[in-house]
């Protein structure tokens, strides 16, 4: 009976499977922000697209719209009319253009090209969606501030969650990145919601507009970041990155 040898046959293979190990340590990472943020999301997208084409109904509609229904109020009804033209003119789409034209002129390249792309390609995106699907807006009452456009996916859920994630993802290696989750997060839950409470959207139109939008953003960062970690810390660029 022939020993087991000690060694691997192949020449070098310990030191291969070392630098398997090493690579597979220092892109995990990659991994987790590849299946959380866009697969699964892709995953949920999909499922509710399918319903929409086939013209057939979610379950979880009605009874959300008929719940926030319930909420109905003077002084709630003013608020919420608020909250959601934050959600787009008022705010998000200032903001936006505020955020790129700070980084382009701090000559901070790549992050403005990220924030432009997933910005500008998210309503893009949106745009496209909804005259592909083509999804009437919910008819269940009369809503105080009504919409003439399609339904799915929400764009004011899919412009707040972008901006979330965007933000969310240039402030991580700060020391403000746990004020910037809980800020923007609200942000887009608020914004969302109040679409849902004026019967303007359905709560799928809401749950498909963050999925494209969690799947467009991380992918962006993905694809222009290959080689940073979103939760490490680095030094300040100086003179901008390249």
């Amino acid at each position: 009976m022939s020993e087991t040898p000690d060694k691997p046959f192949l020449p070098g293979g310990n030191e291969a499977a070392a630098g398997y190990r090493h690579w597979l340590s220092r892109n995990a990472w990659r991994f987790v922000l590849l299946f959380a943020g866009v697969l699964a999301p892709l995953a949920v997208f999909v499922a509710l697209a399918d319903e929409v084409h086939e013209l057939e109904a979610v379950y979880f509609d009605a009874p959300l719209l008929w719940r926030l229904h319930g909420w109905h109020g003077p002084v709630l009804d003013q608020v919420v009319v608020v909250v959601t033209r934050l959600g787009y003119e008022w705010f998000l789409i200032p903001a936006d253009v505020v955020i790129v034209s700070l980084l382009l002129v701090r000559r901070r390249w790549r992050e403005g090209g990220f924030a432009a792309i997933a910005m500008l390609g998210s309503a893009l995106l949106n745009m496209a969606s909804k005259q592909f699907f083509q999804r009437d807006r919910p008819s269940l009452w009369e809503s105080i501030a009504p919409e003439s456009t399609y339904s799915f996916p929400s764009g004011h859920a899919m412009g707040s969650m972008t901006f979330a994630c965007v933000v969310l993802l240039l402030a991580w290696n700060t020391r403000w990145r746990w004020w910037v989750v809980l800020l923007a997060s609200s942000f887009a839950i608020l914004v969302s919601v109040s679409r849902v409470y004026l019967g303007v959207h359905y709560p799928s139109d809401i749950l498909a507009g963050w999925c494209a939008a969690l799947a467009w953003v991380t992918g962006c960062y993905l694809m222009m970041f290959r080689h940073r970690r979103p939760w490490r810390r680095r030094r300040a660029l100086q003179g901008g990155e390249t």
